[in-house]
């Protein structure tokens, strides 16, 4: 009967704190945000930002790629600067290698501004252009 209350009380308390910060949004009513470059042999695109109002689920996946479509690139995001600009040198949340039109990285994420970031994975001969997506709250 303890532990039954216990995780009630949790529970509420967790809506409660939930709704005292405008609850979580729905993906179904994310923005999508499309960013393009181009990534140079062992390079990284210029960081591109991003604004997240609420609490919410978030998706990035590169929808355009060329002249190799089948390439494998590299996604990062990050946690911008103070002053809303872009580094790749700061710490990585989440880093992965996607393919075309695949999800790319995933998960909560919390109200501020970030940075994404594509980079070739060992894969590039040359230049390749992109479109990211990034679909937030």
């Amino acid at each position: 009967m303890r532990v039954r209350c216990s995780g009630a009380i949790a529970l509420a308390v967790a809506g409660v704190l939930t709704m005292s910060c405008g609850g979580i949004i729905d993906p179904s009513t994310n923005q999508v945000e499309p960013f393009s470059g181009t990534v140079a042999k062992c390079g990284f695109s210029p960081g591109f930002a991003f604004t997240v109002g609420k609490t919410g689920e978030f998706t990035v996946k590169i929808t355009a790629l060329a002249p190799n479509s089948s390439v494998a690139m590299g996604v990062f995001y990050t946690q911008a600067l103070g002053d809303g600009s872009c580094s790749a040198n700061s710490q990585a949340f989440q880093q992965t290698v996607a393919l075309l039109n695949a999800p790319a990285l995933s998960g909560q994420i919390f109200a501020g501004r970030y940075c994404v970031f594509v980079y070739d994975a060992g894969a590039l001969t040359g230049p390749e252009t992109f479109t990211v997506t990034v679909s937030h709250p």
